[in-house]
């Protein structure tokens, strides 16, 4: 788990790019405190800041070459099944100076090509230079758990794990109006879109070949999505998936630093700590509670998982003081708007986890495989003909001018039923665009100027493209939407900025192809239905949790927003939200708008609009950052 940087120039104009090598590389810091190096010939520069895991000795530090010196490669990830890939290399007369996947990964390369990733079992994000050929090969893994980004002109190709490595080399900062918008439709930018225009994330599953003076992308992995799934025998379906995930889990027990688990009290973290407990005695295990919202306290699940199999468990309570600290923090380490508010508790976890090991593994993954979110229960809810269903649109009314909320059960439930009513009657595409959404088109249209306004025909292009596997009602297509969306735009990427803010690797043993691929080989139905979500998760791993997590409530948790607007927060709000001769001058947002999401947080009925609030307050934060 590190981080890399690199310029490949194609003339003079880009080799003068080539002095700001080493910024780049000392801004990823948090990422590989380590060791720090670099390496440039007069075309092509490398960065490599390590966090050491697997061969600690200075002998794997990177940027690192070939015994011919004609390869260098850096490398930021886990390959975990390098053993089985060093001993087939070994046996076509590779000798290896190293005990690293990374010297593993490179004679991959070397030998098998830019086909090595479609053998490689992990996460990771790389680029290896060809010093000979005068070409470089990226790619990112199948999932996007590691970032990639890249910036390519007639003059070089910038590529970096963070957007503020990328900022370092001096690329021009203009803002994207399609990315502006969706940022605060859903409060993240999907890949392969970024908030600058002329910036690109890598898409999972893809590679990038740069060469005479051009820069290709090209696909090596997509999910093998079936229409008609070969595994109908649900029984059978639990044998496999067990057996996969015990060999996926298993597999991410690499490593030569201490490790540990995130246990949230929850299905999927306690499923992988009961298999990673089967290996490692003792396993140390982390959990986060809330102190100040008994609501969303889920330790006392955590401990009975921990007191089941015998783990070294350590609970951080944290009170709503220890969130609001930690604002300011991860406002500032996001290099790109980012407004998902769970951020603050994940960073504080890593952070107290960090303290005591090096390596967590994590149950991220399983609710976009294995539907575990409120709305697949909604998406499935609502093709139903049915009573309930003909009563919730009727009173649609009611719902409107009742308070809603997210701190209260019953302002909750109002709230999901306003929702859940303007939801009936939407399209297949449009039924999950407002599920995965948080603000209409139309709302931010208005919160936008002119100057900033998306093109519609562009917008709805890459729309289209997103809700391209959405065509009826069958849940697996939202799941596979969800997999490439939310998955890689949001969960994965508060993950990864939240631990590398920490130095701390998370692995999700959820996302491996094997478990991946067999659960888009296995019907909807066998996820989803009227008694519950993630069905085979739960029938499958029935005898290895305690029985209370069956019959428990799940609340998640929702950071006190609301709250710290109208009194901590209030003035960071007037200061950077609600100035409004800073938003006139700024030429971003329509100050009427502005103004009336103002009165509307401080309104009786402020419904979900402390999303909008903090979706604002993330972008002012990284404006005034990257435009002051």
């Amino acid at each position: 788990m590190c981080g890399i940087t690199g310029i490949f120039a194609f003339n003079p104009i880009g080799r003068m790019h080539l002095i700001h090598l080493e910024e780049a590389t000392r801004i990823l810091a948090k990422r590989g405190p380590d060791a720090h190096q670099t390496w440039f010939d007069e075309v092509v520069g490398l960065g490599h800041r390590r966090l050491s895991i697997i061969d600690t000795s200075e002998a794997a530090n990177q940027p690192m070459k070939d015994s011919t010196g004609r390869y260098t490669i850096v490398f930021n990830g886990e390959v975990y099944n390098f053993r089985e890939l060093k001993k087939e290399l070994s046996d076509q007369g590779v000798s290896f100076t190293t005990t690293s996947d990374t010297e593993v990964l490179l004679y991959a390369y070397i030998i098998w090509g830019k086909q090595c990733v479609e053998r490689l079992n992990g996460f990771f994000a790389f680029a290896i230079y060809d010093a000979e050929a005068k070409r470089l090969f990226a790619a990112r893994d199948r999932y996007g758990i590691k970032p990639f980004y890249y910036h390519a002109d007639e003059n070089r190709v910038l590529f970096a794990s963070e957007l503020k490595s990328l900022m370092a080399f001096g690329v021009p900062k203009e803002l994207d109006k399609e990315s502006l918008h969706l940022y605060f439709q859903l409060t993240y930018i999907p890949a392969p879109h970024t908030i600058f225009k002329g910036v690109q994330k890598l898409r999972p599953g893809h590679s990038l070949s740069i060469e005479n003076g051009e820069a290709l992308t090209e696909a090596y992995y997509s999910v093998p999505y079936r229409e008609k799934p070969a595994i109908q025998d649900f029984d059978a379906a639990k044998n496999q998936l067990e057996r996969a995930l015990r060999q996926s889990v298993h597999d991410r027990l690499v490593s030569d630093v201490p490790l540990g688990a995130f246990l949230s009290g929850g299905i999927d973290s306690s499923i992988i700590v009961a298999l990673a407990s089967e290996q490692i005695k003792d396993l140390k295990t982390y959990s986060i509670g809330f102190r100040d919202n008994k609501y969303f306290d889920e330790t006392a699940y955590a401990e009975l998982v921990a007191k089941k199999y015998h783990t070294d468990h350590h609970t951080f309570s944290l009170t709503n003081d220890d969130l609001l600290q930690e604002v300011q923090g991860v406002l500032d380490y996001i290099d790109e708007p980012f407004a998902d508010s769970s951020a603050l508790p994940v960073s504080i976890l890593s952070r107290k986890t960090r303290e005591h090991v090096t390596v967590a593994l994590s149950g991220d993954g399983a609710d976009e495989l294995f539907s575990g979110y409120n709305k697949h229960s909604a998406w499935l809810l609502s093709h139903q003909k049915s009573k309930s269903n003909w009563v919730v649109s009727a009173a649609s009314g009611l719902w409107k001018v009742l308070p809603k909320s997210r701190y209260t059960a019953f302002a909750d439930t109002i709230r999901k039923l306003d929702k859940y009513a303007r939801l009936l009657n939407l399209s297949h595409a449009d039924k999950y665009w407002f599920l995965a959404s948080f603000v209409e088109d139309q709302k931010i249209s208005r919160l936008l100027t002119s100057d900033q306004s998306s093109d519609p025909v562009r917008l709805a292009a890459i729309k289209g493209e997103i809700l391209k596997n959405i065509r009826s009602e069958d849940i697996n297509e939202v799941l596979l939407t969800d997999s490439q969306l939310v998955l890689e735009g949001d969960m994965l990427t508060k993950v990864d900025r939240m631990s590398m803010a920490n130095s701390l690797e998370v692995r999700v043993p959820f996302l491996d192809p094997a478990v991946v691929e067999l659960a888009f080989n296995m019907p909807g139905s066998f996820k989803i239905s009227e008694s519950g979500k993630k069905k085979i998760l739960r029938e499958t791993f029935k005898d290895y949790l305690p029985a209370k997590l069956y019959t428990r409530p799940k609340h998640g948790f929702e950071v006190p927003l609301l709250d710290w607007f109208k009194r901590e927060l209030k003035g960071k709000l007037n200061e950077m939200v609600f100035d409004e001769e800073k938003i006139r001058e700024q030429g971003v947002f329509e100050w009427n708008e502005v103004k009336r999401i103002r009165q509307k947080l401080y309104s009786f009925d402020p419904g979900d609009i402390h999303v909008q609030v903090w979706s604002l307050l993330v972008f002012q934060n990284w404006y005034d950052k990257y435009f002051s």
